[in-house]
């Protein structure tokens, strides 16, 4: 960045920095704005406007003479992309060629919103275990409705016809339903030149999706996403508050042995400290540490995923999920949506990264889940 350049953002960052005091002092106060300083605000607002346009009019007239940005001659797209958006955020640039301007803001490009999505599959082991697809509209997922009409085989004879039964395919329709995520970035955190401002918008906003993903999944909405709620395969408990270790193994034999190998459980963390306490025959404790295990606890062998999300031991709830999470099917929208607010948030001294993603979730494979639920009082 040249002196020129560098001289005109530092003025323009100066009168934003003054437009927040005045914006600050009156909600500190809880009171308009005198028509002194609605005077002095409007004033300041339009001097932010035109040097604005004169950053504009610099990076404009000097990029035919130097090229490629700041990245050099070996930029990537997609570096380009992350250079202009945390630009941005800082409020140095306006939105250019790698950031598209929005009514309120500028929209995020894809590669950043690309990486939030991965983030979220980070975040929860249940999407990262589920199977994933990522298209635009609705999605059908077809699969062999064996209660309706089984494939027989049989012996044959020579010379005599085969008697066969019509396969049936049934189907799962994965739609969207619209989520909204909101990370704000204070401005004296974005002024911190130790701070990584593009990765904590990703870590903040992939944390709080992943968060409310996981808890549809497993608590699920009425007419949103369903997720584990609609599991074929129930054990009910005998007691409200209590679980035994004979309905902990009907729960786990529900899940036919084609889906053991990459089985889990899900459960709060009362529950687990809970079933702790539980031993077999022998006088051994069933849940086991095992720091080979992904969690670092396996219950009859299988790791113990805990998640705050999950309802306790409490009469008529589901408190524990098993199963292979491969029978659940999660479609992402193609094209998730970030928009960064550098306006709207001015008098909280903070920039807001508001973020919207199409997502459903709907059990696939009935025979790969099993839960169990607590007797109804």
């Amino acid at each position: 960045m040249d002196k020129k350049l560098k001289k005109v953002i530092e003025e323009r960052n100066a009168k934003l920095a003054e437009m927040n005091g005045i914006a600050d002092a009156a909600a500190g106060e809880v009171r308009a704005l005198t028509d002194e300083e609605d005077e002095r605000f409007s004033e300041l607002e339009a001097e932010v406007r035109g040097l604005d346009d004169l950053v504009a009019k610099i990076e404009g007239a000097r990029k035919p003479l130097e090229g490629p940005a700041e990245g050099g001659e070996g930029e990537t797209q997609e570096d380009a992309e992350v250079r202009a958006f945390a630009a941005y955020v800082r409020g140095e640039v306006r939105a250019d060629a790698n950031l598209t301007a929005g009514e309120n803001g500028a929209v995020v490009p894809k590669t950043i919103a690309d990486r939030i999505i991965k983030k979220v599959v980070e975040r929860s082991p249940v999407v990262e275990r589920a199977q994933r697809f990522t298209v635009k509209g609705a999605l059908d997922l077809p699969y062999y409705d064996e209660e309706t009409s089984a494939v027989t085989v049989a012996y044959a004879d020579e010379f005599t016809d085969a008697e066969s039964t019509t396969g049936k395919f049934a189907k799962i329709s994965l739609t969207g339903h619209l989520a909204r995520a909101l990370t704000k970035v204070s401005r004296s955190l974005m002024n911190s030149a130790d701070v990584d401002v593009v990765n904590f918008v990703v870590e903040d906003m992939a944390e709080k999706i992943a968060l409310w993903l996981e808890k549809e999944i497993l608590l699920g909405t009425t007419n949103k996403i369903t997720g584990l709620t609609t599991v074929a395969n129930v054990v009910t408990a005998a007691a409200t508050t209590a679980v035994t270790a004979d309905e902990l193994i009907d729960v786990q034999d529900a899940v036919i042995d084609a889906y053991q190998k990459d089985a889990i459980w899900i459960m709060n963390r009362a529950t687990r400290t809970a079933i702790r306490k539980l031993k077999d025959g022998n006088d051994r404790y069933l849940l086991q540490d095992d720091v080979t295990a992904p969690f670092g606890k396996v219950l009859l062998g299988k790791p113990v995923y805990t998640s705050d999300n999950m309802p306790g031991m409490a009469a008529g709830k589901t408190a524990i999920y098993y199963g292979d999470m491969k029978g659940l099917a999660i479609k992402f929208s193609e094209d998730p949506n970030v928009q960064i607010l550098q306006e709207l948030y001015a008098v909280q001294h903070a920039v807001g990264a508001v973020g919207f993603v199409e997502a459903d979730c709907k059990v696939q494979i009935e025979q790969a889940l099993s839960a169990l639920k607590m007797k109804a009082s």
